[in-house]
C-alpha cells in the first residue's frame, strides 16, 4: 500500500513509464521510416502536456524540431488502437528565442501528408 503514493507521485512528476516506453519505441523508428536521420533532426524528446489531448492518442508524445524549420515544432503521438505513429496536424510556431505560442496547421516542409487533431476527440 505504501507503494501507492509513490507511483502517483512518480507519474504526475515524470509521465507514465508505459506511454514513454511506446513513444520511445515507435516514434523515432517512425521518423526514421520517413527518411530522417540525425542530421535532419534538431531536437527530438518525450514530453507530457499538463492538459488533454485528442484521446485516440496516448497522452505521453513526442516534438520533433528539424534543422531547416527551426522555428517550428512538430508533434507526434502513438495511437491507443493499433500503436501507429501519427503527425498532429498543429505545429507550434517560435515568438521568441525559447518561447513557442502560436499553433499552425498549414501546410510546412515537414507535415506528413495524414495528420490528426490535437485537440480532436477530447
Amino acid at each position: 500500500m505504501a507503494s501507492i503514493p509513490f507511483a502517483f507521485i512518480y507519474v504526475l512528476n515524470n509521465g507514465n513509464p508505459y506511454e514513454r516506453y511506446l513513444a520511445n519505441k515507435y516514434i523515432p523508428s517512425h521518423l526514421e521510416d520517413m527518411g530522417y536521420g540525425e542530421e535532419d533532426i534538431l531536437k527530438q524528446l518525450y514530453i507530457e502536456t499538463k492538459h488533454s489531448i485528442n484521446n485516440n492518442v496516448y497522452h505521453g508524445h513526442y516534438k520533433v524540431i528539424f534543422k531547416d524549420e527551426p522555428q517550428l515544432e512538430y508533434l507526434y503521438g502513438v495511437t491507443k488502437n493499433g500503436k501507429n505513429v501519427v503527425q498532429f496536424c498543429e505545429k507550434e510556431t517560435l515568438i521568441t528565442s525559447n518561447t513557442y505560442a502560436e499553433m499552425t496547421t498549414e501546410k510546412t516542409i515537414h507535415s506528413e501528408q495524414e495528420c490528426i487533431g490535437y485537440l480532436d476527440n477530447r
